[in-house]
């Protein structure tokens, strides 16, 4: 054998090493967020009998699900830092630690106070993970093969928070709630223990500084904008713990001097959150449609429930298995829309997906109290259907338009404001479900017989309804970036 044959032969071995390499770490990454990503939304049906067993009030309750909010909103504007400056494994043992220390908490919490503090723990190593999962995929995946990585991403996103429920469901039909981070516990720490032994090392770390004024503005802005849209949700039904303006204003003060600090810092390429990535015309773009879609699935997903169990007096199993088909198809249609995004890029996709998405909004204002299960059943697949054709494209579209680096602070952005633009449609859908319920002559949503609720959920939907053509009109701006629209030259020349 030739010295050139021996030499093309270890370069093929070489390169079958790093490509395994890469697979395990993806694949190991996906199977951690999809953990992660189950636990947020097993606590919603579970919040109930909390209350009920610790002798907390509803708007204590809602800390379960708003402190964890909170936390994701101040630690992921941190993992821009954190994956420019540490390597892969760290960065996953890291968030894995947080997340399986937090489930434990929770899990043997005495009391109220100490179950707050489990969650919090559990929500900064999920805050962690999705940005390490979408920066790693970045790195690692070639542009014309992203659309199909995107898609198999998206089966995380939509499957694990689906079937949350109907596991929660299952699980409390035979334990009490802590029966939920017990079944955790053992699957995060297996994550954990697993990532330990196989997790590489896919990244290359370099030096930056770490702005602390940046830290203390992005804690204040972006916890302050989440706890204000959730608190003016609280407020619409009677249970807010403080004027809702004051959060927001605060948020909003400190956002705009986190905003002019990162342009300082840009100059000298320090930025605690670069966002010299919405110079990228496409990444501007799909955040912007992005926001409408986390708008419209939060608020859908927080009200649909609350139609089911207390308009309809459905079963909570039974809303878990109703809600179940949709998930799962919004999931199992991710690889397919990613081929097909990375064929024909995502204009056959979104302008029909967002008419679609509207469409079913629509149907769902018809939504009364002689409607039947199976309406409901196939409205919300139809609209998961069309929510599975808009995530994959958006998703690509707006990472693939920037250099390589800026993925760390692109991914982080994209982590931040899916939190608030969450917080805003599950807002805005409680706002309008209480004035709803308030019309009809209910002192509360709390309060409301199941038809004057009905009235309440009409008025939602209503309002979601003629809000979705905003989608519409937006898809038609998403483009496929054949190659980043900021290089690397023009932002070290501080173009």
């Amino acid at each position: 054998m030739t010295n050139n044959a021996v030499q093309n032969s270890a370069t093929a071995a070489l390169s079958e090493d790093i490509a395994r390499r890469n697979r395990v770490a993806i694949v190991l990454l996906l199977a951690a967020v999809f953990v992660v990503f189950l636990n947020e939304t097993t606590m919603s049906v579970a919040v109930p009998k909390i209350m009920d067993d610790l002798g907390i009030t509803p708007s204590q309750g809602q800390w379960l699900t708003t402190g964890f909010a909170l936390t994701m909103a101040v630690v992921i504007p941190v993992t821009g830092f954190l994956l420019q400056r540490l390597n892969t494994r760290p960065v996953f043992i890291t968030a894995m630690s947080l997340f399986t220390v937090g489930t434990f908490i929770a899990a043997t919490a005495p009391g109220f106070g100490v179950l707050i503090l489990g969650r919090v723990v559990q929500a900064s190593g999920t805050a962690i993970m999705m940005p390490l999962l979408m920066t790693t995929v970045l790195t690692l995946v070639p542009m014309s093969d992203r659309g199909r990585m995107m898609g198999r991403i998206s089966i995380v996103m939509s499957v694990a928070p689906a079937i949350g429920p109907a596991v929660s469901g299952l699980i409390l039909q035979f334990l009490a709630w802590r029966g939920l981070f017990w079944v955790m516990l053992p699957i995060s720490a297996a994550m954990l223990v697993i990532g330990i032994a196989r997790v590489p090392n896919v990244s290359e770390p370099r030096k930056v500084p770490l702005d602390v004024l940046s830290v203390i503005l992005s804690a204040f802005a972006f916890s302050g904008i989440v706890f204000g849209l959730s608190n003016l949700g609280l407020a619409a039904e009677g249970n807010a713990m403080t004027p809702s303006w004051i959060p927001l204003v605060v948020g909003g003060v400190a956002l705009a001097l986190f905003i002019w600090r990162q342009i300082v810092l840009q100059r000298v390429d320090a930025a605690f959150l670069d966002l010299r990535t919405f110079r990228a015309r496409t990444f501007a773009v799909s955040v912007g449609f992005l926001v409408i879609l986390m708008g419209v699935l939060f608020g859908v997903v927080i009200l649909l429930p609350i139609y089911l169990e207390r308009g309809l007096q459905v079963d909570v199993l039974l809303i878990g298995l109703t809600l179940l088909p949709g998930g799962l198809a919004m999931g199992l249609l991710g690889p397919l829309v990613g081929r097909l995004y990375d064929r024909f890029g995502p204009a056959p996709l979104v302008v029909p997906g967002s008419i679609v998405m509207s469409a079913a909004i629509w149907a769902m204002t018809f939504f009364g109290p002689e409607t039947q299960l199976w309406f409901v059943l196939a409205t919300h697949v139809v609209l998961s259907l069309a929510l599975g054709f808009l995530f994959t494209p958006v998703f690509t579209a707006a990472t693939g338009a920037l250099p390589r680096h800026l993925y760390s602070h692109g991914s982080a952005t994209i982590a931040t404001i899916q939190q608030v633009a969450g917080a805003a449609g599950t807002a805005v859908f409680i706002a309008l479900l209480a004035i709803g319920t308030a019309n009809a002559g209910a002192a509360s949503p709390e309060a409301a017989s199941p038809e004057q609720l009905i009235d309440g959920v009409h008025l939602a939907f209503l309002g979601g309804a003629i809000l979705s053509p905003l989608a519409i009109v937006a898809a038609f701006f998403v483009r496929k970036p054949v190659e980043p629209e900021i290089t690397d030259e023009e932002l070290a020349a501080g173009h």
